[in-house]
């Protein structure tokens, strides 16, 4: 405890205070526009932090991560394109809640499910960040194949129409994760003898293309040109009711408890549990067929999830030596630039350092939540905007947030070849989000699955002898099978009636 306050005091002084909360307020906005993110803001930051201490820099540091994640869900409410990865689900409920003209109500939900999910994670990582390490520690290879073979048939289970399509759509994501070169001979794999996909395909281009230029295309071709009025009586206050906290509460505790699973798994990320908590929602929902079309629920359990994984990606970070997600990856970076190495024995090491993180994140937290509850009604602004202003303005941001991502003109390119997929996708009504998932998850199911045979010298049998993996492999096996079964009873017990 005197650890945690003398690392409070360090986080006031002024200079760290002030440096703290600026990033946190520039994350926000980063995580905001589509293409851009926190992650990128603290790789512009990154080169800075050489000159300073050690203090400040992870204050400004992780100040630009939680605004990042949390700022993340305002386009998808807003024009329903995830900011980044981690709202993806965020899209399916805060979007249709705009275009009914709940936007404000949207809003609300997002700012509150992420301070929430970001509060209870960081507070779980300070109490409990060795033990639960030590649980992380206990899996192996076989669990995390089996784990990411889950992620991707739940999502495919609960994808609207054919779940074939899911499974189509699946399929390609993980053929688009083995462009590039082999990870362990290091051959060429599909790339054409193209050089610019020697090293795989960003998935900045493939979230910028599917998403984005495919929202803005079917949106024209479809003469979606008004934009939906917002109630301005409803920007006023907090715009939540305890009844409405309560009515959701076992959402918010179940999409805490995933976020922070998800997070701490080395190697995944809240682009990951915000879409296993949104189908997880809707499994426990007595009313799963309103989901996707502007439900308090949907965007409940993807904000708590997705920023409940801020203080799971830290765990493993600190006490293992891991990254937990893509960010903590630059975090990590940071650390070795300033002499410090993540593992063990960090904390024992660094005390002050390790309680200035966790202090760091909370802090941001609290500041994030107060600034966007006070400058929520402004958000809502950008619907008053002409829609051929802002196609214009999302289109320009796609192609500098991909230029940007490999300072290629190829990357571009292939946003456009993607937009043009995600075309074809909509209007043979394959889901988009599978393919996503899919295509984030393709190497870690490929990296795990060798590992996996290597260390049981071939023998494949131990994915399901060991029980841990056995369940995640059931899981996963449902969850196509399951709807398919339910399917079919139910046109049997309709055609006995």
């Amino acid at each position: 405890m005197a650890s945690y306050l003398s690392a409070l005091g360090v986080l006031f002084q002024p200079m760290n205070f002030i440096m703290m909360y600026l990033c946190s307020l520039v994350g926000c906005v980063l995580g905001a526009i589509p293409g851009l993110s926190g992650g990128l803001g603290i790789t512009l930051i990154l080169p800075m932090t050489f000159a300073l201490n050690t203090n400040l820099s992870f204050a400004m540091l992780l100040g630009m991560y939680v605004g990042g994640v949390s700022g993340s869900f305002i386009a998808a409410v807003l024009v329903g394109i995830p900011g980044s990865a981690a709202s993806i689900g965020t899209c399916y409920d805060g979007y249709p809640m705009t275009q009914k003209g709940q936007a404000a109500r949207a809003l609300t939900i997002g700012i509150t499910g992420s301070f929430i999910g970001t509060l209870v994670s960081i507070i779980v990582a300070t109490l409990c960040s060795t033990f639960i390490a030590d649980v992380a520690l206990m899996l192996g290879p076989w669990e995390y194949f089996s784990l990411c073979l889950m992620a991707i048939t739940m999502v495919v289970g609960l994808s609207n129409g054919s779940i074939f399509k899911g499974l189509l759509a699946a399929f390609f994501g993980l053929w688009l994760s083995t462009i590039g070169s082999d990870m362990v001979t290091n051959q060429l794999r599909f790339t054409f003898k193209n050089t610019n996909l020697y090293g795989g395909i960003n998935v900045v281009c493939l979230l910028m293309g599917t998403f984005a230029l495919q929202q803005v295309a079917t949106s024209y071709a479809k003469n979606n040109l008004d934009m939906p009025e917002v109630d301005a009586g409803s920007l006023k206050g907090f715009g939540l009711s305890f009844k409405d906290f309560k009515a959701n509460l076992k959402t918010i505790i179940t999409s805490l408890f995933i976020g922070l699973w998800i997070g701490f798994l080395p190697g995944m990320g809240s682009g990951i549990s915000n879409l296993i908590a949104y189908g997880q929602a809707k499994k426990m929902s007595k009313h799963p067929e309103k989901f996707g079309t502007g439900i308090d629920e949907g965007i409940w359990a993807t904000e708590v999830a997705n920023n409940a994984g801020v203080g799971g990606a830290i765990i493993p970070m600190i006490a293992l030596g891991i990254p937990g997600d893509a960010t903590t990856v630059l975090l990590m970076s940071a650390m070795t630039i300033h002499g410090l190495q993540a593992g063990p024995m960090f904390i024992k090491n660094n005390p002050l350092l390790a309680n200035l993180i966790f202090a760091t994140v909370l802090v941001s937290a609290i500041l994030i939540f107060v600034t966007e509850l006070f400058t929520k009604r402004w958000f809502p602004m950008l619907l008053k905007a002409p829609y051929h202003y802002l196609y214009s303005a999302i289109l320009m941001i796609c192609f500098l947030g991909a230029y940007s991502a490999s300072t290629s003109m190829f990357s571009v390119y292939l946003v456009l070849v993607f937009g043009a997929v995600g075309i074809l996708m909509e209007f043979f009504k394959m889901p988009g989000t599978p393919l996503m998932l899919a295509f984030i998850l393709g190497s870690k199911i490929e990296s795990y699955f060798r590992m996996g045979c290597s260390y049981a010298r071939g023998d494949m049998t131990s994915f399901v002898t060991r029980p841990i993996s056995l369940i995640f492999i059931l899981i996963a096996v449902y969850s196509v099978v399951g709807p398919i079964i339910t399917k079919m009873l139910k046109k049997r017990k309709a055609a006995a009636n």
